[in-house]
């Protein structure tokens, strides 16, 4: 049984919700986000990031860049470019991309369900990316990024969510710099609210979809603030932290694709020699770049040229974890072929998202930078749940969700 429960939301004013809207914080680096806020003194970046108004040089774990976020959270507030809800709601966002909608409701959910497995992560975490949100929602007292959760189709939910949206106008309705629609209902009746409640405690489990160590952090400022409160009673605020959840029916995963320095002392030659042990190798000569067009088809880009990999029967596994392409292509050519044995940590391996592209792909390896990119076909959210369901963990970077959603659209008062 999964839990969601109504939050008193900290919000945009409808004036200026686009102008708040922001990438997620760890999408880019502190640089870009300078460049990203100039001219935007409202962007949610100046909370998410705020060493970017701090000098240059600045250490971006220090004291004073967590302050800083606090202090401009607060004078946003001040301002009235935020305001709070008075009484606890949900709400509706929808995100249209290439005239392709996904809904998801926007709900606090509990850290007891998360440590518990009821809330299913795919991921490990590191700590250090963890101890900096732990900071950042403890000095805020809010959980300011939404945690990206999927369920499986639940009809009831699905007819509430809809016949609210038909039936009510929209606190927001824009579109962002990147031709992303976002739109924002609040369901206000105790009657929608009450049901959808019910609702959801249909549904076995929720779905980490992206923001693991959001989640992580979230449910680790929870745990600080019990062993702070004694007698707490299970109800406070910090017990539940900020999500939204969507029918995983509606989402997209991308493909999520790999370059690498060199061959690890192969000659291309070589190198194509040792994969014919493992895959059918066909050149490409198609127009454009090879997307992968099924399971267990790789692209390879070398020397100038695409190939089409077909993995060979022998070296696909029905193991939820181990049946994965980006495992095949790990297991099979990354470690034993180019010696990367933790790509999360190897600094020959880049990863690039699929919104970017496999013309990024080839710009890499024609630059001289790469030697050689592989295409993936994208994982499929019933291989994510498969994983999940196993309490398995996928490989590193094995998804990427499009479109991303936005920051300081909504915030959750820990209430302390």
């Amino acid at each position: 049984m999964a839990t969601i429960r109504p939050f008193m939301g900290i919000r945009p004013q409808a004036d200026y919700a686009k102008a708040v809207a922001a990438l997620p914080y760890d999408v880019m680096n502190s640089a870009e986000a300078r460049e990203m806020v100039r001219d935007k003194p409202y962007s949610f970046l100046h909370i998410d990031k705020a060493e970017i108004d701090l000098p240059e040089d600045i250490d971006v774990y220090s004291d004073a860049v967590y302050e800083k976020a606090k202090e401009n959270l607060t004078d946003m507030i001040e301002k009235g470019v935020f305001i709070q809800d008075l009484l606890p709601n949900l709400y509706i966002y929808r995100l249209t991309m290439n005239g392709k909608s996904q809904t998801g409701l926007v709900a606090c959910t509990s850290i007891d369900e998360y440590l518990n497995g009821t809330i299913k992560k795919h991921e490990l975490t590191r700590a250090d990316k963890e101890a900096d949100r732990i900071r950042h929602v403890d000095t805020l007292n809010a959980n300011t990024g939404p945690i990206f959760l999927a369920y499986k189709r639940n009809e009831m939910a699905q007819n509430i969510i809809e016949g609210w949206k038909a039936a009510n106008p929209p606190v927001y309705d824009f579109v962002s710099e990147d031709g992303i629609g976002h739109t924002v209902w609040v369901i206000d009746s105790d009657t929608e609210i009450d049901i959808l409640v019910d609702a959801f405690r249909k549904t076995k489990n929720f779905y980490i979809a992206d923001g693991h160590h959001r989640n992580a952090s979230a449910v680790k400022v929870g745990l600080q603030r019990r062993k702070k409160k004694e007698l707490y009673s299970g109800e406070e605020e910090f017990n539940f932290y900020l999500s939204v959840l969507f029918s995983a029916d509606e989402l997209q995963i991308m493909d999520y694709n790999r370059v690498v320095k060199d061959l690890n002392g192969h000659t291309s030659e070589e190198f194509l020699a040792r994969l014919t042990e493992k895959f059918e190798i066909t050149p490409y000569l198609g127009e454009g770049q090879l997307h992968p067009q099924k399971l267990h088809q790789l692209g390879m880009y070398l020397e100038g040229k695409w190939f089409q990999l077909d993995t060979k029967a022998g070296f696909i596994s029905n193991d939820p974890v181990l049946g994965l392409d980006v495992s095949i292509l790990q297991k099979e050519v990354l470690e034993p072929l180019l010696a990367i044995g933790d790509p999360r940590t190897d600094k020959r391996i880049d990863f690039i998202g699929g919104i970017r592209g496999l013309a990024e792909l080839e710009r890499r390896v024609d630059s001289g930078e790469m030697k050689v990119a592989f295409s993936l076909f994208p994982t499929s959210m019933e291989e994510l749940m498969r994983v999940a369901d196993g309490d398995f963990i996928m490989p590193p970077k094995s998804t990427w969700f499009e479109p991303k959603l936005r920051s300081g659209l909504f915030l959750h008062d820990l209430g302390e």
